[in-house]
Order: C-alpha cells, then sequence, then structure tokens
C-alpha cells in the first residue's frame, strides 16, 4: 500500500549542456549585451567553463532552438533575444520534451508525403528537388550546415505529393521542426549525411517508386532524430 503522506520528490537532473547554457546567459546578464552582440568563441567559452568545445556546441544549439541566439557560420554565436536568459533553462527543458512527439509527427506525415510524392510529381516538381539539393550542397561546401536547403527541399517533396491538407499540416507544425532541423544537423557529420539521404529520397520519387521513397523518408527521420540532446 502506497504511503499516502506528501513526501520529498525526485529533483530533476541538470545536465551539463543546460548549466553551461545559463551561465552564458548569466555572463550575457552581467556583461550588458543585447541583441545583436556577438558571444565568445566555442573554444574561449570552452577554456573559461572548463568543459569540452561538443558540450559548449550542444549548449549553444540548444539556445539557438529556443531562440536565443542564432549561430552564423564564419560569425559564431549573435545574441537574438536577450530577454529569454530568465527563463532558459525552462525552455531548454520544454524542447526536449517535445522533441520526441515532434519526430513521430514528421515520422508519420513525411513518410506519406514522399510516396504520393512519387505517385504525383512533375517534371517541375522535380526540378524544385533538385534545385533544393544545389543550394544545400553549396551550403554545406562553404562550411555551412545546409539548413536552408534542408527546409527547401522538405518543402519541395511536400509541393510534390500535391495534397493541400498534408500540405497544411506540415505548415502548422513547421516552427516545431525547425526546431528538429537545427537540432540534426548541428551534430558533428549531419549535414553530408542528410544530404546524401535526401539524395535517395530524391531518386525514389524521380523513379515513381511510392514503397521506396516512403522507405528512404522514414530512414532519414529515423537519422536525423538521432541526436544529442536525447541521447542525454
Amino acid at each position: 500500500m502506497s504511503d499516502p503522506r506528501p513526501g520529498l520528490k525526485p529533483l530533476a537532473r541538470t545536465r551539463l549542456y543546460e548549466q553551461v547554457a545559463q551561465q552564458i546567459m548569466e555572463w550575457v546578464r552581467e556583461n550588458g549585451l543585447t541583441t545583436g552582440d556577438r558571444l565568445l568563441p566555442e573554444r574561449e567559452l570552452a577554456t573559461r567553463l572548463g568543459v569540452s568545445r561538443a558540450t559548449v556546441s550542444q549548449a549553444l544549439v540548444a539556445l539557438e532552438v529556443i531562440g536565443v541566439v542564432a549561430v552564423r557560420h564564419g560569425d559564431g554565436a549573435v545574441l537574438t533575444d536577450a530577454s529569454g536568459a530568465a527563463k532558459v533553462l525552462e525552455a531548454l527543458r520544454a524542447h526536449a520534451k517535445r522533441l520526441p512527439d515532434i519526430i513521430d509527427a514528421r515520422d508519420a506525415l513525411e513518410t506519406k508525403i514522399a510516396a504520393l510524392a512519387a505517385t504525383r510529381r512533375t517534371d517541375d516538381d522535380l526540378a524544385a528537388i533538385d534545385g533544393a539539393l544545389d543550394v544545400m550542397e553549396a551550403d554545406i561546401d562553404a562550411g555551412g550546415r545546409g539548413v536552408a536547403g534542408d527546409e527547401q527541399f522538405h518543402a519541395a517533396i511536400t509541393e510534390a505529393a500535391h495534397s493541400s491538407l498534408l500540405e497544411k499540416m506540415m505548415q502548422q507544425i513547421s516552427e516545431l521542426i525547425l526546431e528538429t532541423r537545427i537540432e540534426s544537423l548541428s551534430q558533428p557529420g549531419r549535414p553530408r549525411d542528410s544530404l546524401a539521404a535526401h539524395r535517395r529520397i530524391a531518386d525514389a520519387v524521380r523513379l515513381g517508386d511510392p514503397e521506396l521513397a516512403a522507405a528512404a523518408m522514414h530512414h532519414h527521420v529515423a537519422q536525423v532524430s538521432d541526436v544529442a540532446i536525447l541521447r542525454d
């Protein structure tokens, strides 16, 4: 029989990247940084905090996902919302909690969308898909993560499915999907892995093989779901 008396509840375990994110935002507050100001380089942050660059990178990605910073190739991390410092831990944990649900939704919707695209795509659709692949590849070759090209590719596949309702559903969760996109493409080696997965999806759509396209999309979504924040 359970004890009806109220008792102590276990404390939530604070992950290292969460602690780092909090420390970064405390430094931002103490130094009076405002929107548009650049944070210290990753290497310097890691040295000052006594943690690995990988942990600092994970913290910065988490802050980017919740809209506090923007990580730009060549510029480092730039502050985009100084007002978010007070609730950063709450926002980080909310993001981590909803991430599995976002991935489930992507798998359900985009797998079906890929199958429909394989049977309904037009020449113009294929041209748009190829154009998105080119954009992503060019960004990665220049040292970027390919976020814009990734978004453009999935939008082109959705358009090729020619289902107005599915397209509307994808639009409704687009901001949530952006969270998984940033999280995934920030993993080491992930941009080129995702580009390769996109090419497999595009090939299946071009072949007109709905089962192959669905399988390729399902594999891709499973791949992008492997992110550090969930492994923790």
